[in-house]
């Protein structure tokens, strides 16, 4: 099971044909960081209904994926280059909900 220290999302857009080497060019490049730091990294398209998550486990590295059928995911704006969020508000994003405007209690059967 993945457990992140913390969760980074890079704020601009990313082509979702990139794979594991790709995103962690970007995770070095971009946002400055290393990809092997045991930090989830979410990735999000253009039209925002495709996430990407790359996550060093200590053994090897993750590479999760997740559509929207419908709506989109609500992705953070700004001047940064990333912005970290807690373990609740990655769920809400998950689940398409607008994570910024929540503060109760997410529903537990809801967790990963």
């Amino acid at each position: 099971m993945i457990k992140p220290l913390a969760i980074c999302c890079a704020v601009a857009p990313v082509d979702m044909r990139r794979g594991m080497d790709g995103l962690a060019l970007i995770v070095q490049q971009h946002l400055g960081r290393k990809p092997c730091d045991g930090t989830a990294y979410i990735f999000c398209n253009k039209a925002r209904t495709r996430l990407k998550m790359l996550c060093w486990d200590g053994n090897g590295v993750w590479l999760c994926q997740r559509r929207l059928h419908q709506g989109s995911f609500r992705w953070a704006n700004g001047d940064d280059s990333v912005f970290v969020m807690t373990t609740e508000q990655w769920q809400w994003l998950t689940q398409g909900v607008d994570w910024q405007r929540l503060n109760h209690p997410l529903n537990p059967a809801w967790s990963l």
